[in-house]
């Protein structure tokens, strides 16, 4: 393969710097442009929602690299304001035009990257033109946003979308003192969580103010008094707000790649290989604007996270020159803040797996403190543990926590990566102080959980199939004490504390099938085994009370 002598890049944000960068270090000889048609270049869109909050004050801080900095330590010309309007793959040339001064002039290259990125879904209704209405996605639309609340006209947000650029704003504009309504069209906030964990973070929301009405779509904005927008649901539905903020997601900016014939995937990305490269040989796409391929479920996926375009830029600069670097593909692993909970999930959730067809996976919940309970301050993490019921083969998690959430999803991730099993986790040496964890990390015990089920020594049933009453005739039993039963149970449930069951277990009914639960899991995996081995035929609900407690909430449990 012969070393491109001028490469051409057209957007320059996370996969387009990364690539720019990248191709530098691998060749110094070479010319290498980058064209942007906004008026920056390499900066943190993930931070806008707090820019938006004042928690970062100071613009500059969002721009990760400037043009003077590309030329100055990498000889690279970057060019802002620059549309790439059309590309001739005959003759290799770009045509482009100056935004300010409208003059056009054209590029050649001898490999041209596309990370043109992905654009605001425009909502078709009526007036998302008018003023006070607003997307996020650019620097220049957060300065918008923030000109907008100066002054104390804004009292009322409203956010069209509830994923993780619409609560992270939700939480920045309720910090600002506005009192927020979100409206998400889907059944429940943060879509790529399941329900029940989603649940968790819909209480934060409404606990700190918000207004959360999922299930319900924008229809209209109009102009109403008082400069007020007056905004209609498809429920039928109406209220006043002061400004409106569209989050209701992305679709890839392919428009250029359409016209000039290159290949789109199924999900309206552009379609490229494992090392980045598009349909023609001398293009390579990277970034929000590519589909790529869900390593969990095969299928293809746009997953618009800064870390996967960023490892695409290097990719597709490896193989300009020859180097065997590949793009294996995404698990869509995340985290969104919201006052204080972190929320954080990687590979499938249940509902993708389901979505898939897929049936032949297990679920484990549990409740454990982020670090050892004698250490002061230890915070609950909600974990779901997703896996195969053939192999163990992890599939995906998810965790909420205001603290160790993260950690915990990054081990996981890092499982799913290299094909880990539940069985590994069970093996797995983590970092140990009382302040940070405990001699069985959350991730072990998840391991422990998911491996007993598999292993016959916690047979489990999901709270669904006891709800849908999948065991007419069993006996449900609680097994924690009688003070906690007396708070709160399960409708139907027998109670005898685990302490008591040793001597009483006869009371139980003669041949009938035992279905335990507790608070958190564990009692009722100490029960389970010590009736299994007393001759009872025994199943366990994972995650106990508190994970009904969430199914209730999210309307999965009856």
């Amino acid at each position: 393969m012969i070393a491109p002598k001028k490469i051409l890049i057209v957007g320059g944000v996370a996969g387009g710097a990364s690539a720019a960068a990248r191709a530098r270090r691998l060749d110094e000889q070479c010319e290498i442009i980058v064209l942007d048609r906004g008026p920056y270049v390499s900066f943190a869109n993930c931070g806008l929602p707090y820019y938006v909050g004042d928690v970062i004050k100071d613009e500059s801080k969002l721009l990760i690299a400037s043009p003077q900095l590309f030329r100055d330590r990498f000889r690279i010309d970057v060019r802002v304001q620059q549309e790439v309007l059309s590309i001739d793959r005959q003759t290799k040339q770009c045509r482009i035009r100056e935004v300010v001064s409208a003059r056009e002039y054209t590029e050649s290259y001898d490999a041209l990257v596309l990370a043109t990125g992905a654009r605001a879904i425009q909502l078709p209704i009526d007036g998302v033109e008018l003023p006070n209405v607003f997307a996020l996605r650019t620097i220049p639309d957060s300065r918008r946003l923030r000109e907008a609340l100066q002054g104390d006209s804004v009292k009322h947000a409203t956010i069209v979308g509830a994923g993780f650029v619409g609560v992270e704003l939700a939480e920045n504009l309720v910090g600002r003192g506005l009192a927020v309504t979100m409206v998400e069209r889907a059944p429940q906030v943060m879509p790529p969580l399941d329900a029940e964990l989603a649940s968790v973070l819909e209480s934060r929301l409404m606990d700190h103010g918000v207004e959360v009405l999922c299930g319900k779509s924008l229809a209209r904005i109009s102009q109403g008094r008082d400069q007020r927008l007056l905004v209609d649901l498809d429920a039928g539905s109406r209220f006043n707000t002061d400004m409106v903020v569209l989050c209701a997601g992305v679709r890839p900016e392919a428009t250029l790649a359409q016209a000039a014939g290159l290949a789109l995937g199924e999900t309206g990305g552009i379609a490229v290989d494992e090392q980045m490269r598009t349909s023609d040989p001398c293009i390579w796409a990277v970034g929000d604007v590519v589909e790529v391929k869900d390593i969990v479920l095969g299928q293809s996926a746009l997953v618009p996270l800064a870390g996967p375009a960023n490892r695409q830029g290097r990719v597709a600069a490896d193989a300009m020159f020859g180097r065997s670097r590949r793009f294996h593909g995404v698990q869509g692993t995340a985290v969104c803040g919201c006052f204080g909970l972190a929320a954080a999930c990687t590979g499938a959730s249940e509902k993708a797996l389901r979505r898939a067809g897929r049936t032949d996976f297990e679920v484990a919940y549990l409740h454990p403190g982020h670090h050892v309970g004698y250490y002061p301050g230890a915070k609950k993490i909600h974990l779901k543990l997703i896996f195969s019921k053939e192999d163990g083969k992890i599939l995906g998690a998810q965790a909420l926590a205001e603290e160790g959430a993260v950690r915990r999803i990054d081990v996981i991730a890092t499982a799913i990566k290299v094909g880990l099993t539940v069985y590994d986790l069970e093996e797995l040496e983590l970092c140990y102080a009382p302040q940070y964890g405990a001699a069985k990390d959350p991730v072990n015990l998840a391991g422990f959980i998911a491996a007993n089920m598999l292993r016959g020594d916690m047979p489990a049933m999901s709270w669904s199939a006891w709800l849908d009453g999948q065991q007419q005739g069993a006996t449900l039993l609680d097994v924690r004490s009688a003070a906690e039963f007396a708070r709160g149970h399960v409708e139907g449930a027998l109670n005898i504390p685990l302490e008591q069951l040793r001597q009483r277990h006869r009371e139980l009914p003669e041949g009938a099938k035992l279905v335990l639960y507790c608070e958190a899991g564990q009692r009722a995996y100490y029960a389970t085994r010590m009736l299994m081995q007393l001759g009872h035929e025994v199943q366990n609900l994972p995650g106990g009370i508190l994970t009904y407690g969430m199914l209730k909430q999210a309307g999965q449990a009856r």
